[in-house]
């Protein structure tokens, strides 16, 4: 099968390219790296080498930045941006600039040096996501921030440098292009049939079932229509909900345990491959769209963006999103 797929958001195509494809279990394997607890500076004991927690779920009788804690989030060491100083913009001749103002977090997901999210039991996963909630709903009293992106690495090939669980937040003074986009794509749809697209999406999914994954009462878990990678996941929330920041504690549970099993399939499918996950949601200022619906995004690491990819910004699937969705199903 070869075939152009249009994503039905931000209008994206991608070229489903099967004959390109070694079997779904015949991918190359990438092994994890795993550094030493004993060096690591995520773990218990090794508070010191890290820079001073912003917040940590963490028992009342111990102290900030001693062990105890279950998650914790601190400054990233290495920030993007930097939180101090003020929003600037000016001209350089032609172009723009503006001060590299934001938040760079990291959120520590476990004491445990080497688990993945299917590992851990479910009320720390439930946490970890809580603590998104709560970071987002924080730092969103800043003025100056306009978008928050909350994202995981896992692995080297995924960009990560360290082995230990954890993820990271950035807020910016401006919203990312692909979100312009997806909101733009919304808001088009929005207008012609009165409809939020990606609640169009989770139902044409639940009727048709074929890129269907697994879901609960609160989430779906699709491969998308036109997956730009193998095994590109998106977990989506049946009711409509544009701000992240606005999850129930019930569907924090549901969100976990979705997540849980999706992160399970992966592994067990693709033997334990490195990956990166994207939690899109609603501009900090932009309130409630009756049109965007916030979503994560899981993209396995499995093959590399090539000329043509950077070239056109079409993206070439070996894998069928359908046969990705069955093959997990199956697992």
């Amino acid at each position: 099968m070869r075939e152009f797929r249009r994503d039905p958001i931000i209008g994206r195509w991608v070229i489903i390219s099967s004959e390109r494809a070694r079997r779904p279990y015949a991918f190359v394997k990438y092994e994890r790296e795993i550094d030493s607890p004993d060096t690591c500076p995520f773990c218990w004991g090794n508070e010191k080498f890290t820079p001073p927690e912003i917040v940590a779920y963490r028992p009342s009788s111990t102290k900030k930045d001693t062990p105890g804690w279950w998650i914790r989030v601190i400054p990233n060491k290495y920030p993007a941006l930097r939180v101090e100083g003020n929003v600037v913009k000016s001209a350089d001749g032609i172009y723009d600039k503006i001060t590299g103002i934001g938040a760079h977090e990291v959120i520590i997901e476990t004491q445990h040096h080497n688990k993945d999210i299917y590992e851990l039991d479910q009320r720390n996963v439930e946490d970890i996501f809580k603590m998104y909630k709560d970071r987002v709903t924080d730092l969103k009293r800043d003025i100056r921030f306009e978008y928050i992106l909350i994202f995981k690495n896992c692995g080297t090939k995924a960009g990560a440098t360290l082995s230990h669980p954890h993820s990271q937040l950035i807020a910016m003074p401006m919203i990312p292009v692909i979100i312009k986009q997806e909101i733009t794509g919304a808001k088009f749809y929005f207008e012609h049939k009165e409809r939020c697209i990606y609640c169009d999406i989770v139902s044409e999914e639940l009727t048709r079932t074929v890129r269907v994954v697994v879901e609960n009462d609160d989430f779906i878990a699709i491969c998308p229509y036109a997956s730009r990678f193998p095994f590109e996941i998106w977990v989506l929330p049946k009711r409509h909900d544009p701000m992240y920041e606005d999850i129930h504690d019930n569907e924090i549970r549901n969100l976990a345990s979705i997540m849980q099993v999706v992160n399970k399939k992966l592994n067990l499918a693709l033997e334990n491959p490195p990956y990166n996950y994207l939690l899109h949601t609603s501009p900090l200022k932009d309130g409630n769209l009756q049109y965007y619906h916030w979503h994560i995004e899981i993209m396995p690491q499995l093959s590399g963006v090539g000329g043509f990819e950077w070239g056109t910004g079409f993206y070439i699937n070996p894998v069928p999103p359908e046969e990705a969705a069955k093959f997990l199903r199956e697992i």
